[in-house]
């Protein structure tokens, strides 16, 4: 089995993953002269690598999201991908999401502006049976999530597109499902992949219909939320009735890094993190890929995503 893998931190991934694959034999993406292989193992790769392989079986994407590799023009449309379904992803995510949903339950963002006015005022505390929350999607991560969060004591209202069911969770599906469930929820969180059907999904008619005061956290997609609605509905900032949301932790954009001179960072009701709510552990994956690998090369089934669903 020849694999070739391309990701910022190859070496290391060709290490864990020849003591899974002992009979598989590694190259590295950024070196040249690399031979015709059957597996790509791979994060973001280049147009150019799909110019040069030829004749590849199956590929294995070191992520949870996969737009940027079926944005890939060069990608070949009959190729097999298999992507990382959690992998332990979901658990740093899921607290990422715990402290932001913190943060807001309690009062953390108020006592920001008040300490810059040296104003000493306690707010009465929110019970969490009384704090809805919001998943939006359901996959292996968005799960994961929403079932650390019923944990923690709060109504968790998951979505998707179909319908499912989860022990714990109020499920609801399609577009009256997202509305009944955006009605009901003080803080909505984005876990979506990047597909036609999702990409500002998060518009202005979206941000009205969750109640006065809630908040929004996207650990997923940065294409999910319109940018400008989600400002005009943060307000000025300043004072708290003048803003319809009240705050937004920010993991994810359209544009990576995001540009300095982009809004957001200067907004006092939005918190942004350098896309790292869910940093892949690099053990749980090698095993996922490793399996992935196996498979593949044995002709077994394994789970592939729908490039036309785009997950």
């Amino acid at each position: 089995m020849q694999v070739l893998i391309y990701h910022q931190d190859a070496a290391q991934w060709r290490d864990v993953l020849a003591q899974r694959l002992p009979e598989a034999q590694f190259h590295l993406g950024a070196e040249h002269g690399n031979p015709q292989v059957d597996y790509l193992v791979a994060w973001k790769p280049p147009a150019s690598l799909f110019e040069e392989q030829r004749g590849l079986r199956g590929i294995v994407n070191l992520g949870a999201g996969v737009d940027a590799l079926l944005n890939n023009p060069a990608l070949p449309r009959e190729i097999p991908i298999v992507k990382l379904r959690d992998a332990g992803m979901g658990e740093l995510i899921g607290d990422y999401v715990r402290y932001g949903v913190l943060h807001f339950q309690r009062d953390f963002d108020r006592y920001q502006r008040q300490q810059r006015t040296q104003s000493w005022r306690e707010a009465p505390v929110v019970d969490k049976a009384e704090w809805g929350i919001g998943v939006l999607g359901l996959g292996a991560i968005g799960t994961r999530v929403a079932q650390m969060l019923a944990a923690d004591g709060y109504p968790v209202h998951g979505w998707s597109r179909s319908p499912k069911q989860l022990e714990g969770i109020t499920c609801h599906h399609g577009d009256a499902g997202l509305d009944a469930l955006l009605g009901q929820v003080m803080t909505l969180v984005t876990l979506l992949p990047d597909t036609p059907a999702t990409r500002h999904l998060i518009d202005r008619e979206t941000l009205a219909k969750l109640p006065a005061g809630a908040s929004l956290i996207n650990p997923g997609r940065g294409t999910l939320i319109d940018e400008t609605a989600l400002l005009d509905a943060l307000g000025s900032g300043e004072a708290d009735d003048d803003a319809h949301l009240r705050g937004a932790l920010l993991d994810a954009f359209p544009q990576e890094p995001l540009p300095a001179e982009s809004p957001l960072w200067r907004h006092p009701r939005i918190l942004i993190t350098p896309h790292m709510a869910g940093p892949t552990p690099i053990g749980a994956a090698a095993d996922q890929v490793a399996e992935a690998l196996g498979r593949l090369s044995r002709g077994e089934a394994v789970e592939t995503i729908d490039p036309d669903a785009g997950y």
